[in-house]
């Protein structure tokens, strides 16, 4: 048996008090950014607007301010301004620094935690204004309050001078000016839009407050403004859009129970998907919470017992199920709390259980009255809600006879796919291939290891306007569907995916942009955790082969070839269009768009899910009218659109 050696390693690394590292001030924000905000890429940049914003937001619901600008600078600078009542300037009696240096340079230090400031507030850890200063090369706060005109600027955090009165003024509010870190963030380029949605939604949760944005990045500034007296009424007429509603008077209700202030509209469209919008205290609950299942639960209680009572539902007769009442439903339901309990620090769900019976009973009882008032409504809802509930049974009766018929049967693989030997799925790779000629060229130049192939054939059923039963029936969903491991429905399971790489391929053409836009919709519609978890793809094939003498080139855009144009010239230059994948041989393709080291590939992702509905909607749904309108708008930005 070997000694035990007693002498110290002088080479061990040490591990004592010494080595406890603290961080002080905001130097946990700049080391961990990402435990503040999420992430560093563009959502985590604008996510420092937001926390400002919420302030200004704070501000309005709090009855003390009515006005919020924002202006988007040059050099990718940002400005909020509100006329609420000014962030303190007086010394915190704990810090002996202005209440302003601590509300900005102190971690969970604001208004939010203290009983009389603030009766609901989104922003309740305490961290929005301070970790924008953190993440901040450069950021200044201006307050008008108590007569006085205040002034403190900040670089990455670090206060430059203390809190100094620079004037008098009749003003009161806040302005706050920031440069986003070019060291924290991948990029620091705003994007108008989202701000301009993030903006809207604000303005429609609040009623009777303006919100003007200004975009001076251009030469000449551009300037749009916010403003709506009817609150979620308004968000659920937007919401609708060109979408018809079956019911001549929307529902709408918004009354104050048991100290939370509820607001709930919605209307039913004759679509079969249902859109269902949840906010507390003004921020997006994307994933619900207590709030939405108290405005589901209110829905289908009521709306059963209104049913049963007129006699659309006989006794013998089973009620309506949830799912039955949310076919081609649009709702939105606000709630303003204390102290709401979220479910992480994104804030994506409300857990606040007193939320749920406050929503419920407010519902319930404005939804028996207007069933009581408008009748013909009340019918049409009623009715819409009991053909889906018979469209449901036809469709899981229709479902169970072609799984029964073996549809699915001892998931022996298509025949058609091209399998690769790998069976480690992280490493997998299956190109969906649009026809036989270019599917045979994938098939020989691929990587026989990692890489599968599964070619379609022609256009696979438009899933928007099709049910699942009809679906299953369609061969080449059936082939996709049991290649990919998955099963679908009730059945789907996400660990079964047998490829962590399903890349969609087709041509360049208008064809080829059908055939992807439909694959996209199947999906996004019956495997939408393939998209969230990140396992799809887009493939790049290139537009043109160029070659000039013995040089070779694969170009992917227009600008690109124009380059090339610059360079040798255009009667210089051999240029090549490609309009299909079957017009490249087997090595030119593995060179271009099957080869990992220089193929490029588009990742599908979901940001805004609302809008994707909408947008797969207008383009793959019943609706003539809103395609029309879209395509009429958008006709002028189409590139490489071959006739």
């Amino acid at each position: 048996m070997a000694e035990k050696d007693t002498k110290k390693d002088e080479k061990k690394s040490s591990y004592s008090a010494k080595d406890i590292q603290v961080l002080e001030g905001l130097e946990p924000v700049r080391k961990r950014p990402g435990m503040y905000i999420g992430t560093t890429g563009p959502e985590g940049l604008h996510h420092l607007v937001w926390e400002i914003v919420n302030n200004c937001i704070d501000e309005a619901m709090a009855g003390e301010a009515n006005h919020v600008r924002v202006e988007l600078l040059k050099k990718n600078g940002v400005r909020i301004t509100d006329n609420g009542r000014g962030i303190p300037v007086d010394v915190h009696p704990k810090t002996k620094k202005s209440a302003l240096e601590t509300a900005l340079c102190t971690l969970h230090a604001g208004g939010k935690f203290s009983e009389g400031s603030y009766k609901v507030s989104g922003g309740l850890h305490g961290v929005g204004v301070s970790v924008v200063n953190a993440l901040s090369t450069n950021m200044s706060a201006e307050v008008w309050r108590d007569g006085g005109a205040y002034i403190q600027e900040y670089k990455r955090g670090v206060p430059q001078y203390n809190v100094k009165k620079v004037g008098k003024s009749d003003a009161h509010g806040t302005r706050i000016t920031f440069y986003a870190d070019p060291e924290i963030f991948s990029t620091i380029e705003y994007d108008l839009k989202k701000i301009l949605d993030f903006l809207r939604n604000q303005a429609f949760l609040t009623k009777g407050v303006r919100i003007d944005v200004v975009d001076e990045r251009e030469e000449v500034p551009n300037y749009y403004g916010f403003y709506f007296e009817g609150g979620l009424l308004s968000f659920l007429q937007h919401l609708m859009g060109t979408r018809p509603s079956i019911q001549a008077n929307p529902f709408y209700v918004h009354k104050e129970v048991e100290g939370i202030d509820v607001e709930a509209a919605f209307s039913y469209t004759n679509d079969v998907e249902s859109e269902e919008l949840s906010f507390a205290n003004n921020i997006y609950t994307p994933d619900g919470g207590t709030h939405l299942t108290g405005l589901r639960s209110a829905l289908t209680r009521t709306l059963n017992d209104y049913a049963r009572k007129e006699e659309y539902i006989k006794e013998s007769e089973e009620n309506l199920t949830g799912e039955d009442m949310r076919e081609g439903l649009v709702a939105a339901v606000s709630v303003k709390i204390r102290e709401p309990q979220f479910e992480g620090q994104t804030k994506a769900r409300l857990g606040s259980v007193e939320a749920r019976s406050s929503v419920e009973s407010a519902v319930s009882e404005a939804l028996k009255e207007y069933l009581e008032r408008y009748g013909g409504d009340a019918r049409k809802i009623i009715e819409k809600n009991l053909l889906a509930a018979k469209a449901r049974k036809a469709a899981k009766a229709a479902k169970d006879t072609v799984l029964r018929k073996g549809a699915f049967e001892g998931l022996t693989l298509p025949g058609k796919l091209a399998d690769c030997s790998s069976r480690k799925a992280e490493e997998s790779e299956m190109f969906i291939v649009e026809g036989d000629s270019a599917g045979g060229s994938c098939k020989q130049g691929r990587d026989r290891r990692t890489q599968a192939v599964l070619p379609l054939r022609g256009k696979i059923l438009n899933v928007e306007k099709a049910r699942i039963d009809k679906m299953l029936l369609n061969k080449e969903i059936r082939a996709l569907v049991v290649a990919l491991g998955t099963a679908i429905s009730e059945q789907f399971d996400i660990t079964k995916l047998r490829y962590h790489k399903i890349i969609l391929m087709a041509d360049a053409d208008v064809d080829g942009a059908h055939i992807r836009t439909l694959l996209l919709t199947l999906f996004y519609r019956y495997f939408p955790k393939i998209v969230e978890g990140g396992f799809l793809y887009i493939a790049q094939p290139p537009l043109y082969r160029t070659q000039k003498g013995k040089e070779v080139q694969y170009i992917f855009n227009d600008a690109e070839l124009q380059k090339v144009f610059a360079k040798y010239g255009k009667d210089g230059v051999n240029v090549q269009r490609y309009k299909g994948l079957g017009e490249m041989n087997p090595e030119q393709l593995w060179e271009t768009t099957l080869n990992p080291a220089n193929r490029v590939l588009k990742q599908v992702t979901i940001e805004d899910a609302v809008a994707t509905d909408k947008m797969f909607d207008i383009l793959m749904g019943e609706e003539v009218g809103p395609r029309k309108s879209f395509i009429q708008a958008n006709a002028a930005s189409v590139k490489n659109l071959d006739v």
